[in-house]
């Protein structure tokens, strides 16, 4: 039936907003060091754009100390200047061969920037989770009336798709909520 095969596709798509949107909360402060806060910062080298994680291995040693380690020495500067254009609030210093970062304590007002940054992120995932939504209703209204479907199975997909829809905001919200306590944890 072409209905789950729509229901099916919306679940896809629905599944990977979150997995985008928990990436993204990834990369959001916490008072300890992350990688996954550089790692997609984009550098300005060998004439091209490319990702940190690229172009260096980064590593955690301490709790709130970032190491990256370009595998090419000649990009530690690019990396330096694109971590600080990049307004993170960090700011890296090159020792030798390495860039370091340290991580101070998080100040009331900066936790609160983080998690209105979040929020934010939160609301631009569910609005993708309902512009999918909205996309697998079209399709459904489209094929409502193809030979063979009757009233009830149209209206029983509606549904579904009502339900997975409320579902996946519903993980969007927990997540958002978890991420907040962690950010608002001193």
């Amino acid at each position: 039936m072409a209905f789950d095969e729509f229901l099916l596709e919306a679940e896809e798509k629905m599944e990977k907003t979150e997995q985008v949107l928990l990436h993204d909360f990834a990369g959001v402060r916490t008072g300890k060091a992350s990688s996954a806060l550089v790692e997609n910062i984009m550098v300005e080298v060998y004439g091209s754009q490319m990702r940190i994680r690229e172009l260096a291995g980064i590593t955690t040693p301490e709790p709130r100390t970032l190491n990256i380690q370009p595998w090419d020495v000649n990009s530690l500067h690019p990396i330096e200047k694109a971590i600080q254009k990049a307004n993170l609030g960090l700011n890296p210093t090159i020792q030798g061969k390495t860039i370091r970062i340290f991580f101070p304590e998080l100040s009331q007002e900066r936790r609160q920037e983080f998690v209105k940054f979040v929020h934010k992120r939160a609301e631009e995932a569910r609005v993708a989770v309902r512009n999918v939504r909205r996309e697998a209703m079209e399709q459904l209204k489209k094929h409502r009336h193809d030979s063979g479907v009757t009233e009830d199975e149209a209206e029983k997909a509606e549904k579904e798709l009502q339900k997975l829809t409320d579902q996946y905001i519903a993980k969007i919200d927990a997540h958002l909520a978890t991420k907040e306590k962690e950010i608002m944890t001193v």
